[in-house]
């Protein structure tokens, strides 16, 4: 079958690796050409993703089967809504499904609509002096969100006091005089987890929970990125997540891909939920309308089922099953220098294959070009996988010395230090609960 997929990140190299894997004969459009796509691929176009005349023309001149979507952009702009009116099923909800990533305000007002678990106390504001009032009003800490995307970078969590809204109100009023809009919601304290599910509009199939580091620095100091690495357990939950909660995690995305199939903009895909484990349970924090990146190196890996099939279980509205390995993964990701603020670009790395596999770990390139140059955002990611956590995190950490530049990257990203400090703060937050082996 000829697949196309789109998009050329770290975690398209992993869906396109797991396409391949499973039998597909891939083709690929992306705006730079991705090394480890480019070995994979039958056939390569560098379009921007975003350009959907320029990807529907590639798929219909490579005729292909059937698309997978893999970045948040082009769905924003209607992607899969062209594809299918011009016969190519496609992985990935339509342009009125993915609002509930693209639209901040569609997403909690259908979680208050149809009364789903997990939701929060938010408002949307046009008019300063109204939000002013509001947050004054409010008398509690809050969070300031731009409503569309923003590539997991514009989200304001200001403080932890009070007197922090001064900063919070004129955040928003900036981003209400450039926007037209913004989100304010109720700041809710705990642990963030991800857990993302396979749906073809019905059927919700959840994959192994994952826990990402947005910080760019250790000890989960400097500002937000995309994402410098995440780990995953063998019994696929998290060490602070009980069953209990994650099967309300669960419960909260089986409602939303319901509400949105009574709303008449059935959701199919992969949904990803970004939790916020509180004193109360799991709070959903954000949707994504696709894999996380890099949460998607750490479960495509240990996927057992063929995910060309689950793809076109997808699409055709029969979902069966996926199962994975019970194994524990660890994804590192080398970023230029002075990333995300003031990126190193245009430079050169060194990347020696032969002795990342020799040390244990998968190899997944991103934002880099096939001559190995900087493109300007997370570059590599080595991935460890191995029965414990620990032994996981050594296999991931001795694969980045063979790789060498201008980069850098987070020592303690699955490490038993950072995961005890996580159960710790569920403990402080006082959450009395056994936690998971890992």
């Amino acid at each position: 079958m000829k697949v196309l997929l789109v998009g050329g990140g770290g975690r398209e190299n992993a869906i396109g690796e797991a396409l391949v894997r499973s039998g597909a004969e891939l083709y690929v459009v992306s705006k730079h050409r991705n090394p480890g796509l480019a070995r994979l691929a039958s056939g390569y176009g560098l379009a921007k993703e975003t350009d959907v005349g320029k990807v529907l023309e590639s798929a219909l001149n490579w005729g292909v089967d059937l698309a997978f979507i893999g970045p948040e952009a082009p769905l924003e702009k209607g992607i899969v809504n062209a594809l299918e009116e011009n016969g190519i099923p496609t992985v990935g909800p339509s342009r009125e499904a993915a609002r509930l990533e693209t639209d901040k305000a569609f997403a909690r007002s259908l979680m208050e609509e149809y009364e789903i678990p997990g939701r929060k106390l938010f408002r949307v504001f046009e008019d300063v002096s109204e939000m002013r009032s509001w947050v004054d009003d409010f008398g509690r800490p809050v969070v300031v969100k731009p409503l569309g995307l923003t590539g997991g970078k514009g989200v304001k969590v200001v403080g932890y006091q009070l007197k922090d809204n001064e900063e919070a109100k004129a955040y928003a009023e900036e981003l209400i005089r450039k926007d037209g809009r913004v989100l304010i919601e109720e700041r809710t304290d705990g642990v963030e987890f991800t857990l993302q599910v396979f749906t073809d509009g019905k059927r919700v199939i959840p994959m192994p929970l994952a826990q990402d580091y947005p910080h760019a620095y250790e000890g989960d100091q400097g500002p937000i990125t995309g994402g410098m690495g995440s780990y995953s357990c063998p019994n696929h939950l998290l060490p602070f997540v009980p069953r209990e909660d994650y099967e309300r995690a669960l419960e909260t995305l089986k409602a939303t891909v319901g509400a949105m199939r009574k709303n008449g903009t059935p959701y199919k895909g992969i949904l990803y939920g970004q939790f916020m484990l509180s004193r109360e349970g799991p709070v959903i924090i954000e949707y994504n309308a696709r894999f996380g990146d890099p949460e998607a190196m750490n479960v495509l890996p240990l996927l057992k089922t063929n995910l060309l099939e689950i793809a076109e279980g997808i699409v055709d509205g029969n979902l069966g099953r996926a199962e994975f390995g019970g194994k524990a993964t660890v994804v590192k990701y080398l970023a230029p220098k002075g990333y995300p603020v003031n990126p190193v670009k245009g430079v050169k790395v060194e990347v020696d294959e032969r002795a990342v596999e020799d040390a244990g770990a998968k190899l997944y390139y991103a934002s880099i070009d096939e001559n190995l140059t900087l493109l300007g955002s997370r570059a590599i990611a080595v991935v460890g996988i191995a029965d414990t956590l620990e032994e996981a995190e050594r296999i991931a950490e001795s694969a980045v010395p063979h790789i060498k530049g201008e980069l850098f990257y987070r020592r303690d990203i699955g490490t038993r230090e950072s995961v005890e400090k996580r159960i710790r703060l569920m403990q402080e937050l006082g959450r009395e609960f056994k936690s998971n082996p890992c």
